[in-house]
């Protein structure tokens, strides 16, 4: 993985991680935060960003994707999906976010695979 990479996925990561939601939000209500995060970061980004048929990825920023998962997905069933987005040339790594910490492979197609959970981010938010 190369330094650009490194810093972009560490970047859009630290976006996100500034995503302050309540314990039960809807999916729409994550996407939202995290496109407005994304904004207030000063990065560009596509919604639902087509990778190909049958393969839409929740944003992509740059060369990353982020999927959004509410809940605790399916281990097996979330690895395969991102298999098929990183089977893309459009993407170098990709971004999950989810409600509940999710086992991951580091890596899928040789490509970086960073987990953020929304629960470590339910502090207490100060206005």
């Amino acid at each position: 993985m190369t330094n650009a990479l490194n810093e972009s996925i560490a970047r859009i990561a630290a976006a996100i991680a500034a995503v302050r939601m309540p314990a039960q939000p809807e999916e729409y209500d994550i996407h939202a935060a995290i496109a407005e995060a994304l904004t207030a970061a000063g990065l560009e980004f596509e919604h639902e960003y087509k990778l190909g048929p049958r393969r839409r990825i929740d944003f992509r920023v740059g060369r990353v994707g982020i999927e959004v998962k509410k809940g605790r997905p399916a281990t097996s069933e979330l690895t395969r999906q991102l298999r098929r987005y990183l089977e893309s040339d459009a993407l170098d790594g990709v971004i999950v976010v989810t409600q509940r910490v999710t086992a991951l492979p580091g890596s899928i197609c040789g490509k970086p695979v960073t987990l953020v959970s929304l629960n470590r981010l339910w502090g207490v938010a100060l206005p």
